[in-house]
């Protein structure tokens, strides 16, 4: 699943082209109709032809304003994007935003696109659009868009938009499908209400997948909730990928509890953060150098955050200089290495630049000129040996330190002080737990988000089973491993510490080889309990002839009378034949008291104390055997040593 972005100057017919591919008008507002200007972000989807012979593919298409005064709202909605759909009016040719939206497409580092060049029927000289072409292959020179394709179409009559389809295809033709490192984040860029459902965020999914049922955090606020529903261009579905528009509906929380920016992911999987380290690019024709202690914009996903920038190794940047800055944020984001930003201006409200976040969790305060920390700094935009070793621990799942460490290919100290600090910061878990006494080769190491993911499942899986078996007590130890062995790299040992640590933290327990959740009970309806009351009331007439299990069945169904043993509210004995419980237990303990005082019983004794039929006794008899109560010796019993 892909995403492409618009973006170009105001009026340049973005939300009418994206209307003319898909049938879907972008723009949601009253306003932005009325006005026929894109104010916020919108929304639509098409499918395009495969490539080749191949499938068809459904991509989705986020329309973003171009008007200056909604920039900010522009650059909520081009994070996640896979490529640009670049429009540029062939009666204007390039302004000013057609520039500011290409500088911040080149910050942001996505991977090419498509360049339309829209409204050709208002131009009459085919000279003209020449011109026009020659102007946009000269603005692009260097830029993301250098071999982008241009194509001329109309919307009005919808010229070249055929054309247009086969080079949007084309475009993402190559580009492999977003990466699923089993980290999923989706940044928030709208919210909303829908009646009978609650609240529903969207936004363009990353690094990993959301399923119905999973639990998820809202950071940086630390609320929690759970997947209600999900949706892709308006279909539900059960999971949502990677680079796919999703909305996902989420219970537990308020519409007022989250705003634009917030992202949705695993609990425990990402931590927020308030303090940045960042390589910076000052555009090349902005209105004058920065200095240190400018206060900026700072834009990342769907996120806008006021902050203060401390230039580290200078006094100032000039206009096209690169360097380090360290951000000090007033609210907290929830990013990663690698991430992509841009800062602005306030006021008067200019895009100075951006770069690449290289530290999202910096110990403390750099000093501006300290050369450890530029060398630490320069380091680290190579990449980190954590990055790298969280990378292979993420690929195995679960697995021995001497596979993680071969699979990251660092050099052995390298990779084990990498391994250090990942496990003093709880990102890496071992399965021996906190106590364990030593690292060694052989220790089995997880990443804290996939064994929170682990734990999640479990919960959800013994959660499903007591709503689709009220009347059983738990699910069999077994199934619930066969429920969860397609997860990566799931072994017994894990299965089995999994357990452990659900069981230590009060909230499952395992009885006979089944598991469930710690205090749950199995609850009759009042319709399910009077069937059983009559049933009990027939044992107790007839405590040792009993109704046979057959007679119960047909009587409450197979459900209840199970249920009734897993509750040893009835013993069974044999085939067709169980006891109320307290019967059960005087007749062992008359058995017991007869044997001590006689030494051995016959059936027919047996038979004769209890004024019951052989039918009965054979069964109880063979059971005492069985249970090891009893020993036969002959045609007699004796009490087994």
């Amino acid at each position: 699943m892909r995403t492409i972005g618009t973006a170009g100057h105001v009026d340049h017919g973005k939300s009418t082209l994206v209307q003319a591919l898909t049938g879907i008008h972008p723009d949601r507002l009253k306003e932005e109709r009325e006005r026929e200007m894109t104010i916020d972000l919108g929304f639509a989807w098409m499918t395009l032809p495969g490539a080749d012979g191949g499938p068809d593919e459904e991509i989705g298409i986020v329309d973003v304003p171009g008007h200056r005064d909604f920039i900010e709202n522009m650059l909520a909605g081009v994070g996640g994007i896979d490529a640009v759909l670049f429009v540029v009016a062939a009666d204007e040719g390039i302004m000013p935003q057609t520039r500011e939206h290409l500088a911040i497409l080149n910050i942001l580092q996505v991977q090419g696109g498509v360049v339309a060049l829209t409204k050709i029927d208002l131009v009459e000289d085919p000279g003209w659009l020449d011109l026009i072409e020659e102007d946009l292959h000269t603005a692009f020179q260097d830029t993301i868009l250098a071999d982008a394709p241009i194509v001329r179409v109309s919307a009005r009559t919808r010229l070249g938009i055929d054309d247009l389809r086969s080079a949007l295809r084309d475009c993402l033709a190559n580009r492999a499908p977003q990466a699923d490192i089993g980290r999923p984040r989706l940044p928030v860029d709208r919210i909303f209400t829908m009646a009978g459902f609650g609240t529903v965020v969207t936004g363009t999914l990353t690094d990993g997948h959301l399923q119905l049922g999973d639990e998820v955090e809202i950071l940086p606020r630390g609320l929690r909730g759970r997947v209600r529903g999900l949706q892709t261009h308006k279909q539900k579905e059960s999971l949502a990928v990677p680079g796919s528009r999703t909305a996902v509906n989420i219970s537990g929380i308020t519409v007022e509890e989250i705003q634009r920016g917030d992202v949705v992911c695993h609990p425990g999987s990402y931590r927020p953060t308030r303090l940045l380290d960042v390589h910076f690019s000052l555009l090349e024709d902005v209105s004058q150098p920065i200095k240190h202690n400018t206060s900026v914009k700072f834009f990342t996903g769907a996120a806008e955050v006021v902050a203060r920038l401390r230039l580290l190794g200078a006094e100032e940047l000039k206009p096209g200089d690169a360097g380090w800055l360290q951000l000090e944020l007033n609210e907290p984001v929830t990013v990663v290495r690698g991430d992509r930003y841009i800062l602005r201006r306030p006021s008067p409200g200019e895009t100075l630049g951006g770069g690449v976040i290289i530290d999202p969790t910096p110990k403390g305060r750099h000093k501006r000129f300290a050369q450890a920390a530029l060398e630490r700094l320069e380091a680290l935009h190579q990449g980190t040996p954590e990055d790298i070793l969280m990378q292979a621990m993420v690929a195995l799942g679960a697995a021995p330190v001497r596979d993680v460490l071969a699979r990251s290919t660092l050099q052995k100290d390298i990779a084990e002080q990498a391994l250090k600090k990942l496990l003093e910061e709880s990102l890496i878990l071992t399965l021996e737990g906190a106590d364990a006494p030593q690292i060694t080769p052989e220790t089995h190491v997880i990443s804290r988000s996939y064994w929170e993911q682990l734990r999640e499942r479990t919960r959800q899986a013994v959660d499903h089973h007591h709503q689709s078996f009220p009347l059983r007590p738990g699910i069999p130890r077994e199934e619930l491993k066969s429920r969860l062995k397609n997860m990566p790299a799931f072994t017994p040992r894990l299965f089995n510490t999994l357990l452990s640590s659900l069981s230590a933290a009060n909230e499952i327990e395992e009885k006979r080889a089944l598991v469930m959740r710690c205090g749950h009970q199995i609850q009759f309806t009042p319709q399910q309990q009077l069937r059983v009351d009559t049933l009990l009331k027939r044992f107790a007439a007839a405590p040792f002839a009993p109704p046979s299990a057959k007679e119960c069945a047909a009587e409450i169904g197979d459900d209840l009378l199970d249920a009734l043993v897993d509750l040893e509210m009835l013993v069974s004995v044999g085939q067709d034949v169980v006891f109320q419980r307290a019967d059960y237990e005087r007749l062992v303990n008359d058995i017991r008291r007869l044997l001590e005082a006689r030494g051995t019983l016959s059936a027919a004794e047996v038979r004769d104390h209890f004024n019951t039929s052989r039918k009965y006794v054979l069964a109880l008899l063979e059971h005492l055997d069985a249970i090891g109560v009893t020993q036969r010796v002959g045609d007699v019993r004796r009490l087994r040593a």
